[in-house]
């Protein structure tokens, strides 16, 4: 299995989607590096960044799961690497 490690940046537009979001983060825990949350009350949304290190099978099922979430858009920067 190639491992691919990258970003995920989830724009959370909707507070009630917060804890869809975070129960399917919970599920992917294993493969989690790094989870960064900045709520901005002003503008009434929120802004996750996580750094993820698994399969490309793994990573598309979550980003998958993450943007058929309404009022969450996600975007994914990934990388190879040799191990």
């Amino acid at each position: 299995m190639e491992k691919r490690i990258g970003t995920i940046s989830i724009v959370i537009y909707e507070k009630t989607a917060a804890v869809l979001v975070n129960q399917l983060l919970s599920e992917y825990s294993d493969y989690i590096l790094a989870r960064n949350g900045l709520p901005l009350h002003q503008k009434e949304l929120s802004i996750i960044s996580i750094i993820i290190e698994t399969s490309t099978d793994n990573i598309n099922a979550l980003t998958g799961k993450l943007g058929r979430i309404k009022d969450v858009e996600v975007k994914t920067i990934l990388s190879k690497y040799k191990e």
